[in-house]
């Protein structure tokens, strides 16, 4: 396992739950193709649903003006603006930009929770919940691993 990485049940890349569609995105390569593109922790959080540890990310501590961009595709999906501290080691956000993320209901662990994924690539990137700030509610908790940061220019 990548060092960093929670331990987890191996599940099929996007495989999904029972009775789940299958999915097309505009940017779509294949696994091998994957894994020449993204580092090992990388592959294992977008396209096999991983998690990395709680306070792993340096992107957890970034306050600098700027969005967030998926790091298997780079499509914008992150306002600094929204982001905030949620307190619980991963990098939250209030609200994505529009038209960046796509979601779907997650029932591994025994739980029910929605899934963010890349709108694009199809990535994973976390879950949302609803025990966020105001405006939304909403707490788009994500994988630091999973994006990348690009600051405002000046």
């Amino acid at each position: 396992m990548a060092a960093g990485l929670v331990p987890r049940l191996v599940r099929p890349a996007l495989a999904g739950d029972a009775g789940r569609t299958e999915e097309h995105f505009e940017v779509a390569y294949s696994d091998a193709e994957w894994r020449r593109r993204l580092t090992p922790a990388q592959y294992d959080i977008l396209r096999r649903e991983g998690t990395e540890r709680p306070y792993s990310s340096p992107l957890n501590d970034e306050h600098r003006a700027g969005t967030f961009a998926c790091a298997g595709c780079a499509l914008p999906l992150f306002s600094s603006r929204t982001k905030f501290d949620s307190h619980t080691g991963w990098p939250s956000f209030w609200t994505p930009l529009d038209h960046a993320v796509g979601t779907r209901t997650d029932t591994t662990f025994g739980m029910v929770r929605t899934e963010v994924h890349c709108r694009r690539c199809g990535g994973h990137l976390g879950h949302v919940f609803d025990d966020g700030p105001k405006p939304t509610g909403l707490r788009y908790c994500m994988n630091g691993l999973a994006m990348t940061f690009l600051p405002q220019s000046a």
